[in-house]
């Protein structure tokens, strides 16, 4: 894992860089300013940072804000290296979005114990990209979803951070929002058990291979219920079940597999199943042509309150900027409209 020291001063980016090297970290890179580090961040070559506080050009809080900023980047753990020591300082730091402090002048074992926990925190990342692979498993199946779980799990977590900003949330907090972007894309998860004559079938389903589709959220509930109760304190994998078991209800309680409705359906299905229509309307299937956006909010808000949920319905209608935005990032052109 790349190490990236930034700090204006050379003799300390030299006292930096011999104390990780001493303690076996190989892979350095240094910068003079928070530009330059900037830089080196965006092209995706460190993911740890150890950065002084006050710099020329860009700051060290200048720099997390920066970072912090961007949705692309994936996590970038940051260490701010001060001699600001005081409690607004502290809230200072954080509220800009650094991970850990350490002080000047630094103690290469304190260095070392801080810059593991760091990369303790970053190892729990590869569980990310373990449910989205897993996720990319039932889509792999239907050639017709391209960038399917990209744009759902980024439209369901501008829909909590919006629900979140209008105190509608269950759990308001920026972790809640990122879990639901984590297991958003296990929604289909079920479908791996779900026949090819049913999945890919080049049309509309009978209604008997209708019954059958629609068991995939039982499916997908029981993959991740076996999981569950080998660890039993994984949040994140009970939110998984909930969206996959239950992204099919309907508010007015008309959906399946249970026919649950309002509050009976877990709020992060209730989120999944609105950004999951949304991209089933935008996108072109062999049944359909894609819909425009505009054809496509008007349909969820003449739903609302019947399929969605009313309070999710105004926030997609808050936020539908940055749907537009995130289905032109990452549309499939032969399946949006123009």
């Amino acid at each position: 894992m790349k190490i990236l020291v930034v700090d204006d001063d050379e003799v300390t980016r030299q006292m930096l860089h011999h104390a990780l090297t001493q303690s076996g970290e190989d892979d350095v890179e240094l910068a003079c300013d928070g530009r330059e580090a900037l830089s080196i961040i965006e092209k995706g070559q460190c993911r740890l940072v150890i950065s002084d506080w006050e710099m020329p050009e860009m700051s060290g809080l200048d720099l997390c804000r920066a970072v912090r900023a961007s949705d692309s980047l994936g996590y970038i753990y940051v260490i701010l290296l001060t001699g600001r020591n005081s409690k607004p300082d502290i809230v200072a730091g954080m509220s800009a979005g650094a991970d850990d402090f350490i002080g000047k002048p630094f103690d290469p074992a304190e260095l070392m114990v801080r810059l593991r926990a760091g990369q303790r925190v970053l190892s729990l990342e590869t569980r990310d990209l373990a449910i989205f692979a897993m996720a990319r498993l039932a889509e792999s199946r239907d050639p017709e979803t391209g960038m399917h779980l990209e744009r759902v799990r980024n439209y369901s977590r501008i829909l909590a951070e919006q629900l979140s900003a209008d105190g509608h949330l269950d759990a308001p907090g920026a972790e809640y929002c990122r879990r639901i972007y984590l297991t958003s894309p296990l929604h289909d998860i079920g479908k791996v058990a779900i026949p090819d004559s049913v999945l890919l079938k080049p049309g509309r389903l009978s209604d008997r291979e209708f019954e059958i589709m629609k068991t995939h959220t039982t499916t997908g509930a029981e993959t991740l219920d076996a999981a569950l109760r080998q660890h039993p304190g994984a949040e994140f994998l009970r939110m998984a079940r909930d969206i996959a078991a239950f992204h099919h209800e309907r508010f007015d309680g008309t959906g399946y597999p249970k026919g649950l409705s309002g509050d009976q359906i877990p709020q992060p299905a209730r989120l999944v199943a609105l950004a999951d229509v949304y991209d089933a309307l935008i996108s072109r299937r062999v049944y359909k042509e894609s819909f425009s956006h505009d054809v496509a909010r008007s349909i969820i808000i003449q739903e609302s309150g019947s399929h969605f949920e009313p309070c999710v319905v105004d926030a997609f209608i808050k936020a539908e900027d940055q749907f537009v935005a995130i289905r032109n990032r990452y549309r499939d052109d032969r399946s949006v409209a123009a």
